[in-house]
């Protein structure tokens, strides 16, 4: 789906990731940064992991990975689909985090369906034999179950079937990750009010060709995902900034954790059209992990 999106061209404004059923709504931004000081503190033994823990992936490969990340930005008019400002802030931010994390980054921009489907079939080919991880980063448009190129939508199991167990053989046992920022539906989410008071690596196994994918969406399905037209998404934001803070640290679901509730607590929708304002919004995660991830610190 299309977005709402700011009607000044260098506003600040919250956007959804989804049809436009309006002309350019304006839109505050009220999405807050969290500080260093409001960061958990994180135990000291939490802070190295055995690479013989065999809940632990072995991520001392000679190279982490590929980080493939598909920034659409611009779509063709067949698909009512508006251009997505703040996404290239999420790409730059996103290929930043990745890099210093050790990934080679890649960055791709306004894909077509076609393009996309070659892209990620290409990259599922590869050698990945001497890497320890794979991860896709999607900024795009869309809606449940399905990934916008910039000529219209594709469903997302097209795009992600290619490294599956029995489609890519040199990425089996290892994490595949990918972080999904789009919409996964028309819902939005009004919020409510709270009151406080190893097995040695010569072991031959059969593993499920679904094994060892994390799928991290920046909402929960059916809902709008939020994009701030000069900030950048709330997801992305969040999910490179927790990943700076606790990487080498904390386990990927861990970090993940932690992103659902800055998301969560930390942003919050401003704007003029009627029945915009005022929203929330919470990150959705499906694993099927089968051991920790410890991302190098």
């Amino acid at each position: 789906m299309a977005e709402f999106h700011d009607g000044e061209e260098h506003s600040e404004g919250d956007t959804i990731d989804a049809l436009a059923f309006w002309k350019k709504p304006s839109a505050a931004a009220t999405g807050r940064s969290t500080t260093a000081e409001e960061v958990d503190s994180v135990h000291k033994s939490s802070t190295k992991v055995a690479d013989s823990d065999s809940y632990c992936y072995k991520m001392d490969y000679p190279r982490l990975g590929v980080c493939l990340i598909i920034n659409n930005k611009n779509f063709h008019k067949s698909t009512r689909m508006s251009t997505r400002d703040g996404t290239d802030v999420d790409a730059a931010l996103a290929k930043k985090t990745f890099t210093d994390l050790g990934y080679e980054t890649r960055v791709v921009n306004d894909q077509t369906v076609k393009q996309m489907v070659k892209l990620l079939w290409n990259v599922s080919k590869e050698d990945h034999g001497n890497s320890a991880s794979f991860v896709c980063v999607f900024l795009s448009h869309g809606d449940e179950g399905v990934i916008y190129g910039t000529d219209g939508p594709e469903k997302f199991e097209n795009l992600t079937k290619f490294f599956k167990g029995h489609s890519c053989r040199s990425l089996i046992g290892k994490p595949k990750l990918f972080f999904i920022q789009a919409c996964r539906g028309t819902e939005l989410d009004a919020g409510a009010c709270t009151e406080t008071d190893s097995v040695a690596e010569e072991k031959s196994e059969r593993i499920p060709v679904e094994a060892d994918f994390l799928y991290a969406y920046s909402t929960a399905p059916g809902y709008y995902s939020w994009r701030n037209t000069f900030n950048g998404s709330w997801f992305i934001q969040s999910l490179c900034q927790i990943l700076e803070m606790y990487k080498g640290k904390l386990d990927l679901m861990q970090i993940m954790t932690r992103v659902n509730h800055r998301v969560a607590l930390q942003f919050e929708s401003s704007s003029t059209l009627p029945g915009f304002s005022g929203k929330k919004q919470i990150p959705c995660i499906i694993s099927m992990l089968t051991k920790d991830v410890y991302l190098p610190g």
